[in-house]
């Protein structure tokens, strides 16, 4: 396998964006007419600022993960990671518009990045889309399918 070939083989170059203050059921919308399972969030100034992901919008229907509390000696503790998956779910749940729902921390890397750093991000950070930018602007996205594809292809 060629893990040396930079993203930009294989990227998704027809990037769908959302902006921040659009509704989540137009993001839906635009993510089934498309068929894809993330887009990028651009500010007004064209620069990515998150991803909204299906799971994202999942996560709005969804019901909440209540944090796991123990109890030692009569006093409470509730585990950190607990509370902030409920914080993020929380804010997912009540989120009216992308930008209440995306994430704003999200994987990214330059077009000319290997397939190698692709898959190696995505593994390691649990993720699927990984965002291709350059100089901040959406160059292009790569999913776990476009990897996936690529594989198949050099095999």
């Amino acid at each position: 396998m060629p893990s040396s070939t930079p993203l930009q083989s294989i990227m998704s170059t027809d990037v769908a964006v959302l902006r921040p203050d659009q509704t989540l059921a137009e993001a839906a919308d635009l993510l089934a007419e498309r068929g894809i399972g993330a887009a990028p969030v651009i500010d007004d100034s064209g620069t990515v600022v998150g991803l909204l992901r299906d799971e994202d919008l999942l996560a709005t229907e969804a019901r909440l993960h209540v944090p796991t509390t123990i109890a030692i000696l009569g006093v409470d503790f509730t585990l950190p990671s607990q509370i902030r998956r409920y914080d993020d779910e929380l804010r997912q749940a009540i989120a009216a518009t992308v930008g209440g729902a995306m994430e704003s921390g999200f994987p990214t890397l330059a077009p000319d990045a290997s397939i190698e750093d692709a898959a190696t991000l995505m593994h390691e950070s649990d993720v699927t889309h990984v965002v291709i930018l350059d100089g901040g602007k959406p160059a292009g996205i790569v999913a776990r399918g476009d990897l996936v594809r690529f594989l198949a292809r050099s095999s």
